[in-house]
């Protein structure tokens, strides 16, 4: 039986979820974190909330697996993700996530474009 090598989870999205995850360690003095948060005309993947002395913008960051990075920052602002924030004052960022299953091994990339709200 051959053993399951990290290249064949490339492309699942809990796998690239838990590196979001991981990342969110480094700031979790800064953030709250929440998954499949309720907001506009859906659920936004992970919402980054700042803590109340924490000056970092709220980040709301949408997942894509073989499909636009584009399309995860449209997705946000068609359904009104960032409705949820409603009479926040700081800055909010939207974050589109993608990747791409398709490509060569060598070819296969991640895309995240940021835009304000």
């Amino acid at each position: 039986m051959k053993k399951k090598r990290a290249i064949f989870f490339y492309n699942n999205e809990q796998v690239l979820r838990s590196m979001i995850k991981l990342a969110y360690f480094s700031y979790r003095d800064s953030y709250i974190r929440f998954e499949e948060l309720p907001s506009g005309d859906g659920y936004a993947d992970i919402v980054y909330l700042p803590k109340k002395a924490s000056p970092v913008p709220v980040l709301v960051i949408e997942l894509k697996w073989n499909r636009s990075a584009r399309g995860a920052i449209d997705q946000i602002r068609d359904k009104k993700y960032p409705n949820v924030l409603d009479g926040y004052e700081g800055d909010i960022l939207l974050v589109g996530i993608a990747y791409d299953k398709d490509g060569k091994k060598e070819g296969r990339k991640h895309t995240c474009p940021i835009e304000k709200a």
